[in-house]
């Protein structure tokens, strides 16, 4: 199972943008690719109608090579649309991707079927096709509704609850080491491994 992140970390408004823009570019080359990409998670933004994170699953072959690609800071160039005067025209996000096998932790976790919430008409309002899994050790819990079959959501949650594990784990390294930002919290500058620039969010070559 691969998942791949699109996150602004703690940058501003055009970086959630930034976020928004990458994220439709990205579905389009999956689709380019036959690869199928659902959204499992997603914080929005200071503004309407952008991200300042998204959690995908990518589907099909040549996924785990397509997360890679986006992998790395990613660099948008363009003057603020919503700051006119900012001098700033460079904005940061990064992708990330993890690869997840099944049975790792799935001891661990306790399932519980549940209803969809939500749209979805009548398929979601008379099946339990829903899963709520809490890893027991930690409390960490998950709601998964995006697949019509209780098993591929129960599959999901148990990726979902091993992401945030390790984003735990790292946080509690960091900590030791007087860290305080790493992988979602923080973006490394310069090295962009895609280059987008302009208002029409052009993708140019690194």
């Amino acid at each position: 199972m691969i998942l791949i992140q699109l996150s602004a970390a703690q940058g501003p408004a055009e970086c959630c943008l930034a976020v928004t823009m990458a994220l439709k570019v990205l579905i389009k080359e999956a689709g380019d690719l036959k690869l199928k990409v659902q959204i499992l998670e997603s914080e929005q933004g200071p503004k309407a109608n952008i991200f300042k994170s998204v959690l995908l699953i990518v589907n099909g072959e040549g996924a785990l090579g397509f997360a890679k690609s986006w992998d790395g800071t990613i660099l948008w160039s363009c003057k603020s649309p919503y700051r006119p005067k900012h001098k700033r025209k460079n904005w940061f996000i990064t992708g990330s991707y993890s690869q997840h096998e099944e049975n790792s932790v799935n001891n661990d976790i306790s399932f519980e079927a549940c209803r969809s919430s939500g749209p979805g008409g009548q398929h979601a309002n008379k099946t339990s096709s829903a899963v709520r899994a809490i890893h027991l050790a930690s409390g960490i819990d998950v709601k998964v509704q995006s697949e019509r079959s209780q098993h591929a959501n129960k599959r999901l949650a148990i990726a979902l609850i091993e992401r945030k594990l390790q984003a735990k784990k790292n946080l509690e390294n960091e900590a030791l080491k007087s860290l305080r930002h790493k992988s979602h919290y923080s973006i490394e500058r310069g090295n962009a491994i895609r280059v987008f620039k302009g208002d029409s969010f052009n993708h140019e070559m690194v």
